[in-house]
């Protein structure tokens, strides 16, 4: 009985690809790498004073996020520099002139590299999804503010459909509590006073009892917190009292809230590590002003990986046209293109988060008009 004999361009496509990845490990460790050390070296004083405290293992829990982080920053440029180099090393050892000679196209040759880039480019989405939303809290703190246990600054936020504006003396990341809220009212709840102080405040996602919001713990402002039923702005209810609630004690109030604790936490830093239904989410809360940089954020996260793939495209036929063999030469051109790209990106992103493009939605579109063409003509002639 004879065995079937595997297709010889199925054996191409097998060295292709086993090559391009080896080289996008190799890429991907030695940025990871270098990566690492110039960040711990230059936060050691830091970390040698968290390995006392937490071990060793601090390290791993804040650089294992972070590489995540980087994976999805240079993404575009692992998959570039290992297409580029895989054909590089291919033509310098004539591999390509063999191929070409035995009858085989040079865009056949190519056609695994873009398959094995949008896996990458899909993965790298993925990772956006996934996993950065996953470990957003440790991405948000630095080296300087590892610790959960420390107070830290609070950023000032207004919740537009209460009117109510949040400060504090700071908070704590750990607790989810706010140190020494003071908490501006709006006018509608003027008998009150114009403001409510505690000593604390704890975030409490919604529940049976209540909608989300804050409970504050030993209410100095007003003096008595005990008498104070429901307040409301129009039909809302919007600061609940003991005497309405039999879950808060005496000295307690809940004030109803849409805005979350990461906004109190990071502002607008943990922005860039939600998932894209975390974003549209924050767009709908009628309490958040995620402003127009949002929504460029939004529509450029679906485009990115098309993006990814048109840079990708025009980045091929600067070896495949040459002929190049110089790999130096190729990783430098490719990194000018990379650098034009990202100038371009995000630049059209600026001019649309400060509105000077609108709407939002057209900056991150003018990216994929910009390069979707040019990615076209070189996937039809650059390897002709």
């Amino acid at each position: 009985m004879s065995c079937r004999k595997q297709p010889a361009m199925y054996l191409i496509d097998r060295y292709i690809v086993r090559l391009f990845t080896k080289t996008v490990l190799v890429c991907f460790a030695s940025m990871t790498g270098l990566y690492i050390v110039i960040d711990l070296f230059g936060n050691l004083e830091e970390f040698l004073d968290y390995v006392d405290r937490f071990g060793a293992g601090v390290l791993a829990d804040y650089y294992g996020p972070r590489v995540l982080m980087f994976f999805d920053r240079v993404s575009p440029l692992l998959a570039l520099l290992g297409a580029i180099f895989t054909l590089t090393w291919m033509q310098h050892r004539n591999e390509t002139t063999t191929l070409m000679s035995l009858g085989i196209p040079q865009r056949r040759v190519v056609l695994p590299l873009i398959w094995t880039a949008a896996v990458i480019a899909i993965g790298a989405a993925v990772n956006r999804e996934l996993g950065l939303p996953a470990f957003r809290d440790a991405l948000t703190r630095n080296a300087q503010s590892w610790s959960t246990d420390e107070e830290r600054p609070i950023t000032p936020t207004f919740d537009l459909q209460s009117r109510i504006l949040f400060t504090g003396k700071s908070i704590v990341l750990g607790a989810r509590r706010i140190v020494q809220p003071v908490l501006q009212l709006p006018s509608e709840l003027s008998g009150v006073g114009d403001a409510v102080v505690a000593r604390s405040a704890t975030f409490l996602p919604g529940g049976p009892q209540h909608p989300p919001g804050y409970r504050l713990d030993h209410v100095t402002r007003p003096l008595e917190p005990s008498t104070i039923k429901t307040l409301t702005v129009g039909d809302r209810p919007v600061v609940i009292g003991p005497a309405a609630a039999d879950w808060l004690r005496p000295d307690q109030l809940f004030v109803v809230s849409g805005v979350t604790f990461d906004e109190l936490a990071y502002g607008r830093n943990y922005r860039p590590y939600l998932s894209t239904w975390q974003l549209i989410e924050g767009l709908r809360n009628p309490s958040l002003d995620f402003g127009a940089d949002a929504r460029v954020m939004l529509h450029a996260r679906l485009l990115q990986p098309f993006l990814d793939v048109c840079l990708l495209l025009l980045g091929l036929p600067l070896v495949t046209r040459r002929r190049a063999s110089n790999m130096f030469i190729a990783a430098g051109l490719a990194i000018l293109l990379v650098l034009t790209y990202l100038a371009v990106l995000l630049g059209c992103h600026a001019l649309g988060s400060y509105s000077i493009i609108a709407p939002p939605a057209l900056a991150a579109w003018l990216p994929a008009m910009i390069f979707g063409p040019p990615a076209y003509v070189a996937l039809r002639r650059g390897w002709d």
